[in-house]
């Protein structure tokens, strides 16, 4: 791969969002698919946060202004964090991301916010074709409210080790409702394996893992090969993002003989960063012959880019043809349990 770094202007980025937002492929809107990289709170959009915050009285931070949110629309306007981008640079995008998406948080304050915020979703993939998907969900986040989650669940990388044990062992009673342990939220000097003990027990317990390996991060060739080699004692199940594994054919190599998948979520590597090399990077992993599934990640705080826009700006910016949409979708389901194959 070419090692020099060419970044997007911020215009020729809102042109590729609108492009792929405007999208009228008739094969990707039809296509079954699955999602196996979405977090729930992710998903949060303002037209959802607007009547939370106001059923419960919670008013809304705008950083812009120093005040709070007076209506919907002020409220969407945060969402444009290509605003924020352009201004401070990733860094400052990142860190802007991060407070607007645990700022959602704070309206989910009972049984019936989780089941709005959950429904909203899935009436969503509904009309997207999907057909199964296996969500994120933050417990950290949202333990203080009283109300139980399910899914994959993620511990928060900016907590301790100690917090995500205890969350474990608290969810164990729902393990029938958990596919699989995950790492996520900010990554720097917080790797991996700092949080080995609760991986290596969730192994024993017979969970799958997996571990966020962030797009730019600090350290992210080592993180991954502790991903790779180490995490659970062997190694993870697949890799969240990881797209660096394209840096080095070694990685590459690795990832490819131990068979793990890999989610990638294209919109957000090249919304936050703008390098050229995303795309570049995302096709050679696909050529490598390793195993990958296209997802939204947390499409209402990225500029409203869900499945089916992702999967279009692979068609438009990494020439994936149909048929190699047809094959992604056919590896993931070879590696779903047969009852999850005979539902779809």
């Amino acid at each position: 791969m070419s090692s020099s770094k060419a970044v997007l202007a911020n215009a020729t980025i809102r042109e590729y969002r609108d492009l792929i937002r405007n999208h009228d492929d008739e094969f990707i809107k039809q296509m079954p698919k699955v999602e196996m990289h979405v977090h729930i709170e992710g998903t949060m959009t303002p037209e959802l946060r607007w009547p939370l915050a106001v059923r419960h009285r919670i008013p809304i931070p705008n950083p812009r202004t120093g005040k709070y949110c007076r209506d919907l629309s002020e409220l969407k306007g945060l969402y444009d964090l290509l605003d924020d981008l352009e201004q401070g640079g990733v860094e400052g995008g990142m860190l802007r991301f991060f407070e607007l998406y645990y700022g959602g948080f704070d309206v989910l304050r009972d049984e019936e916010d989780f089941y709005l915020l959950a429904m909203n979703y899935f009436q969503r993939a509904a009309k997207m074709n999907i057909r199964y998907c296996e969500p994120f969900f933050d417990p950290q986040g949202h333990t203080r409210r009283g109300v139980q989650s399910q899914w994959i669940m993620c511990f928060l990388r900016d907590m301790s080790p100690e917090s995500a044990m205890s969350h474990y062992i608290d969810a164990l009673p729902y393990r029938d409702m958990i596919v699989g342990i995950g790492l996520d939220s900010l990554e720097t000097d917080r790797p991996p394996l700092l949080f080995e003990d609760v991986f290596q027990r969730a192994r024993e317990d017979g969970f799958k893992i997996t571990c966020h390996c962030d797009v730019g991060a600090k350290d992210s060739l080592r993180h991954i090969a502790q991903v790779i080699d180490q995490l659970g004692g062997t190694g993870a199940d697949r890799i969240d993002h990881g797209l660096h594994a394209a840096d080095d054919p070694s990685l590459l190599a690795r990832v490819k003989e131990k068979g793990l998948g890999m989610t990638i979520c294209p919109w957000g590597y090249l919304c936050y960063s703008g390098e050229t090399q995303i795309l570049e990077r995302i096709r050679i992993i696909h050529d490598a012959g390793i195993q990958i599934a296209i997802g939204s990640d947390d499409p209402a705080y990225m500029e409203d880019i869900w499945l089916t826009n992702s999967l279009y700006m692979l068609r438009e910016l990494c020439n994936f043809t149909d048929d190699d949409f047809v094959a992604l979708q056919r590896e993931i389901l070879a590696e779903l349990q047969e009852y999850q194959k005979q539902a779809l």
